[in-house]
């Protein structure tokens, strides 16, 4: 059973009373929720306000879920949506999208970016990440996008064309466009070596 269906089986359980299922759904995309609110909510301890404003929404949406996309598709929809209120609301322009230091910790998009005993090691690898963190920060908002969904969500190309309604290769450009321009500022810094 693929994960769009067991999320399907969930939200029936749901519609049909079962609140067991809603805590199994919470506590499965509850990560993943925070960690999109942490591209747009910069205050840590506002995240857990907003992460459970989005699932109040969706606990009183899911009646109406009619399962034509994948449910993480519609809570993605939702959380970003919250989100955005949750910066107007608190007279915020949001952002298009950002990297927080959790997500940079966990992004792996170079092996320049493991780390070596040694203190010049250490330092390169710190170096390399800055590197790549203000590279991305400063792309336009759809390849900044494309490549966070990618590289640090882990989604596959067809769930980033669904959020972004593009065709799957203008994701695939999009992703491209933003690998070269981290190899571009990656370059002179690994040419160090």
């Amino acid at each position: 059973m693929s994960e769009r269906d067991l999320d399907l089986q969930l939200v029936r359980r749901i519609q049909n009373g079962d609140q067991v299922a809603f805590t199994l759904l919470v506590r499965k995309y509850q990560t993943r929720v925070a960690n999109i609110l942490t591209r747009y909510v910069r205050n840590t301890g506002d995240i857990a306000d907003v992460a459970q404003e989005v699932f109040i929404k969706v606990h009183n949406s899911l009646p109406s879920f009619r399962g034509e996309s994948a449910f993480y598709t519609w809570l993605y929809r939702i959380t970003v949506n919250t989100a955005k209120n949750y910066l107007t609301s608190q007279s915020r322009r949001p952002p298009a999208s950002d990297i927080d230091a959790m997500e940079a910790d966990s992004f792996d998009g170079s092996d320049a970016l493991r780390e070596v005993d040694s203190p010049e090691g250490i330092l390169r690898s710190q170096e390399v990440k800055k590197v790549i963190l203000t590279t991305i920060n400063e792309l336009p908002s759809e390849l900044k996008a494309a490549i966070t969904f990618r590289e640090i969500e882990g989604m596959s190309y067809e769930q980033i064309a669904i959020i972004e309604d593009c065709p799957i290769g203008t994701v695939r450009s999009r992703i491209f466009r933003a690998r070269e321009m981290i190899d571009k500022h990656l370059k002179p810094l690994l040419a160090e070596d």
